[in-house]
């Protein structure tokens, strides 16, 4: 007989169903294979999970329809942190195997995986020293334990350089690693840095990559002929052999958040999974989460930072500067791009010494926010009430429908005229190109990322996130309209803030070197104090102690309901929510987050606006909380019941 999860997508039938087996399909019918089996009158896909001598199952059992393939693709250490995520999630099963499992490709299936032949050495760790606690990690790890870092990299670290370190180590002991990255550049970079090292024991695991190529380098891994797995976030699934380390760089970018259901993140992935297959793991960055922090105040993970005196001495010089109008208006230059005078002097420095300068700008885009010149009411489009943006010429347009505005009157007051309330990265390149005239001037964001600029004098202006790499660092960055980040209505949008700031003047070179930051923002908030004194460690403590002050994660267990008001209200109505439970709204969706499947025709049908209800509990009793949740759905399903709906457990954006 043979355990089969079938894969439904329903809450109410996630479980393995039990089936018979001919004698026809013994040989192959192993666990972790791929079958087809028939539920319901329909052939279904299901995936074996164990053989079994007798079944509990009161009635007639079905016969296995076949055996789609003999490879062996779900090991119960992979089945088992499924079901782990699913549980954690309030999803089902089949959703996150999805996710761990790429497609199969049957030609690829019959290819011959080659054998290794990179014998990997340990690799140097002199640059790991100036950690003071890196030596007896690399111990742990080269012993066979399970060690649990948060690690705070170094003001201009060579973080690819150390990851590819990190990597070295574990498969030198004979233990498998895999590294999360947020985006392909990130990989790209990291790759680089390990291939010198590993050599064809490791692969990297890209989104472009075709069905064919990633496949292939999946069943490397499951094989045991890569030992090494690089990848975006579904990567944290890879089923590497002889498990030792799981590194999470940068857990709290925003591509992190998984937007397949359940909604995993990469970082509670990799925590279960060094909890189950006892490896260990690295948060790393050069800024911290509040979860992260949450790891190593509970004891669970240990601090691997470097000493103040180091961290001061490898800082730019942070400068913030306020953006009132008087100090603007001492110089016209600054007058002009919204640009305080220092800042113009700290790029003056930096391109006279030969270095390069970046801009970090909030927005791309020319003009893409704008208000009202008399009473500073944000200009709305008439059809849609999207934000309205100028282009080069002058002319408005609609940010999200993409209307023109030719006669633009403010509903306000009457006024036909605008401000620019955010200047976009290509209207700052004009005018900073004006002020440093013979500089060469790049932009960098959106669909046009440069992922590397030359040495020498040049000024990059690039939104957060997409600025290039200077291979020597930069002389300088200068952050303007910080409060377009700052002032965001989102439980993170202090710490995306900090970690996106942190990230830039990581880029640049030390203090001693020149190396300076100019900040437009008021000196007083702790997120730039955070950045002036290079504390990360200490904002993320701050974060924390806020969010267990007024009952946020990680703090607590909170999950999001989404969906047309009524659907949600009966929804957690007819929860069986534990003792303590907070319930919370409806109120309306977030800015920013996109509204459940089949919204729009919901809409359209019904004329009910998209909610959303808040539910939290005490984290020890979140699992509880995702039991209750997986149940509602599993009732829904058995009555019927329609209605876009999206049930996320802990999700990115509170509001």
């Amino acid at each position: 007989m043979a355990r089969v999860l079938p894969i439904l997508g329903l809450a109410h039938l996630d479980r393995p169903f039990d089936y018979l087996i001919d004698s026809d399909q013994d040989a192959t019918a192993v666990p972790g294979v791929r079958v087809r089996v028939r539920f319901a009158g329909r052939l279904i896909d299901g995936f074996l999970l164990d053989r079994i001598e007798k079944s509990d199952h009161p009635g007639k059992l079905g016969w296995l329809d076949r055996v789609v393939s003999a490879e062996p693709v779900l090991s119960p250490e992979l089945a088992s942190l499924c079901r782990a995520v699913a549980d954690r999630y309030a999803g089902t099963m089949g959703d996150v195997v999805r996710l761990a499992i790429p497609p199969r490709h049957a030609r690829t299936e019959k290819e011959t995986t080659p054998e290794p032949t990179t014998v990997v050495e340990a690799p140097d760790l002199e640059a790991w020293r100036r950690y003071p606690l890196a030596e007896s990690f690399f111990e742990a790890i080269a012993d066979g334990g399970h060690p649990r870092a948060a690690w705070q990299a170094l003001p201009g670290e060579d973080w690819p350089r150390r990851l590819a370190e990190l990597a070295a180590t574990t498969l030198a002991a004979g233990r498998g690693c895999i590294i999360v990255v947020p985006d392909q550049r990130d990989l790209d970079r990291v790759w680089a840095e390990c291939e010198p090292l590993i050599g064809d024991q490791g692969v990297a695991l890209a989104a472009g990559l075709g069905p064919t190529a990633r496949y292939r380098r999946w069943l490397a891994a499951r094989r045991g002929a890569a030992k090494l797995v690089i990848g975006t976030r579904s990567a944290v699934f890879a089923p590497v052999r002889d498990l030792g380390l799981v590194v999470v760089w940068d857990d709290g970018d925003d591509s992190m958040a998984d937007p397949r259901a359940p909604y995993p993140h990469p970082r509670e992935v990799a925590v279960l999974r060094s909890h189950q297959e006892r490896c260990g793991l690295v948060l790393g960055g050069f800024a911290r989460t509040a979860e992260a922090q949450a790891l190593v105040a509970s004891g669970w993970a240990h601090d691997l930072v470097a000493d103040r005196p180091l961290v001061r001495h490898r800082s730019p010089r942070v400068q913030a500067i306020s953006d009132d109008d008087r100090q603007i208006a001492r110089d016209p230059m600054a007058r002009s791009a919204r640009v305080p005078e220092v800042a113009f002097d700290a790029a003056r420095s930096a391109f006279a010494a030969g270095r390069p300068v970046v801009f970090s700008v909030p927005r791309r885009g020319y003009v893409p926010s704008l208000a009202c010149t008399r009473c500073r009411e944000h200009a709305r489009c008439r059809a849609c009430n999207g934000p309205l943006q100028m282009d080069g010429n002058q002319r408005l347009s609609c940010r999200w429908c993409g209307r023109p505005e030719p006669t633009f009157r403010c509903p306000e007051c009457g006024n036909t005229k605008v401000r620019a309330t955010v200047t976009g990265a290509r209207r700052t390149a004009e005018e900073l190109g004006r002020a440093f005239a013979g500089v060469p001037v790049h932009t960098s964001g959106g669909d046009s990322i440069i992922d590397e600029i030359e040495p020498g004098a040049r000024l990059v202006v690039a939104t957060p996130g997409a600025e290039p790499v200077a291979p020597d660092g930069y002389g300088a960055a200068i952050v303007v309209d910080t409060w377009a980040q700052l002032d965001r209505a989102d439980l993170r949008a202090e710490e995306h803030a900090v970690r996106r700031w942190m990230a830039l003047a990581g880029m640049v070179r030390p203090h001693g070197e020149g190396g300076r930051v100019v900040i437009v923002a008021d000196s007083t908030l702790a997120p730039v104090q955070a950045l002036i004194r290079w504390d990360p460690v200490g904002f993320a403590l701050l974060q924390l102690n806020q969010r267990v002050e007024l009952g946020f994660p990680p703090a607590v267990t909170m999950a999001s309901v989404d969906g047309p008001t009524q659907v949600i209200t009966d929804f957690v109505e007819h929860l069986e929510l534990p003792e303590g439970a907070d319930v919370l709204g409806p109120v309306p969706l977030p800015p920013g987050v996109r509204p459940p499947a089949g919204s729009a025709e919901w809409e359209a049908a019904a004329d009910d606006e998209m909610d959303r209800i808040l539910v939290r509990l005490p984290r020890k009793h979140g699992r509880l909380l995702a039991q209750a949740l997986a149940a509602g759905q599993a009732r829904r399903n058995t009555h019927r019941q329609t209605g876009p709906i999206r049930v996320q457990v802990d999700p990115p954006t509170i509001g």
